[in-house]
């Protein structure tokens, strides 16, 4: 199967009054697409809010609660065309690292049905699973061909030497081994690094007893100061409303599962202004099912096909979807 993710390929673009962004407009019939590139057709996607009274007011990372260091700098092994492709800093945009292992005292991690031994650390605040994801917006949470985990999917950018990199390391005790990836004081597209986001994700094998009132995966977040690159519509200061931003076309960050079937479990307030501020100073454990499925508030109820996240994939609909390509 064809893999289908936004990337910095120029399409169509006109520069706009500053000439500061090159805009690329793309309009798809998604039926005829899903057909021409191989993506699922299914007549409705299912995606299941996770409420924002989930989210535990928390000021540190997992790391700093433990004790432990932030962990080792991440290089990035692909990403099409990404820029800083294997630089040993770690610095880079749209990379990707993997398959990188859970290591041979975790368990494994079941999600959706698989059970999975390594996994892909991306960029652009998220993990997955079967490749790496170099997508820069995120407009197919769902609709991507892997099953993901995104911490804040969004537009990270770490060239600027002001920003951090990406890092990554395990952690086992009596209770069992988790894995801890990081994205501290990172910057956003395009080497932005004014003001920046510091955020952390934490994977627990299967075995794990875990104890009362945390969760199998855990998603960590202080200062956050951006919530969306110029690429994906973005003004100054990583925000729609900045000068610059493109208004109802903008698409801040995401936060959530998604099971590479077009369905998932989505953080209330995903891709919308504001979600960074929601974010700041909190905390959230997520528990699995035995068969590797989120558990979550049993009030929540499925929104289907209502969300952007849902562009990609949706049959009987013709929607137009538009991004930007970037420039270096």
């Amino acid at each position: 199967m064809l893999h289908f993710y936004p990337t910095k390929v120029d399409l169509i673009s006109n520069w706009n009054n500053n000439n500061r962004n090159n805009y690329m407009k793309v309009s798809l019939n998604l039926i005829t697409t899903s057909m021409l590139i191989g993506l699922p057709m299914l007549a409705q996607a299912e995606v299941f809010t996770i409420p924002q009274s989930s989210l535990i007011p928390f000021t540190t990372l997992w790391t700093d609660d433990l004790g432990i260091s932030i962990g080792n700098t991440l290089v990035m092994t692909g990403g099409g065309s990404a820029a800083n492709v294997g630089d040993p800093t770690g610095r880079n945009d749209d990379g990707f690292s993997g398959p990188i292992s859970f290591g041979s005292d975790f368990s494994g991690l079941t999600l959706f049905g698989t059970t999975y031994s390594q996994f892909y650390a991306n960029n652009n605040g998220n993990i997955s699973f079967g490749n790496g994801i170099s997508a820069f917006t995120p407009m197919g949470l769902q609709g991507a061909t892997q099953p993901i985990i995104s911490a804040f999917f969004a537009d990270v950018d770490t060239r600027n030497a002001a920003s951090g990199v990406m890092s990554f390391q395990t952690h086992t005790t009596a209770a069992g081994s988790e894995v801890i990836i990081a994205w501290p004081s990172v910057g956003y597209y395009s080497q932005q690094a004014t003001p920046l986001n510091t955020f952390q994700l934490v994977v627990r094998e299967d075995d794990y007893l875990i104890p009362d009132g945390e969760g199998q995966i855990g998603f960590f977040w202080t200062t956050m100061g951006w919530e969306v690159g110029s690429a994906s519509g973005g003004g100054s200061g990583g925000l729609c409303s900045g000068i610059g931003g493109i208004g109802t076309g903008c698409v801040p960050a995401a936060v959530g599962f998604g099971d590479g079937l077009n369905n998932g479990y989505v953080l209330e307030g995903s891709t919308l202004n504001g979600i960074a501020g929601v974010l700041q100073n909190h905390r959230l454990w997520v528990n699995l099912s035995d068969g590797g499925v989120p558990v979550i508030d049993p009030g929540a109820v499925p929104e289907l096909g209502t969300l952007a996240l849902l562009s990609i994939g949706l049959a009987g609909l013709g929607i137009k979807r538009r991004y930007k390509a970037k420039i270096a």
